[in-house]
């Protein structure tokens, strides 16, 4: 693993000491570690539904779709087999 340091002002230091305190992180850094992942998750959401909104537009999901669906799901759990 890599090590990077970093600078903080006194008042964001005493915010991470807290909320390292509060929350049951072992370390500032799994604080940092964990904030770094949900920013990158954040930034994979975004780019999922930009493509989303950018795509053609497919069936209406409307109350017949949502309906046809549990329809599905109820056949394949009285089969025993997944869908597909």
């Amino acid at each position: 693993m890599s090590t990077m340091n970093i600078s903080l002002p006194e008042a964001l230091k005493a915010f991470v000491d807290e909320q390292v305190a509060q929350r049951g992180y072992g370390t500032s850094s799994e604080y940092v570690r964990e904030l770094i992942r949900r920013d990158q998750d954040r930034q994979r959401l975004r780019e999922l539904l930009l493509a989303g909104a950018a795509s053609e537009p497919t069936a209406v999901a409307d109350e017949a779709y949502f309906q046809s669906l549990r329809e599905r799901v109820r056949q394949a759990g009285a089969s025993g087999c997944g869908l597909r």
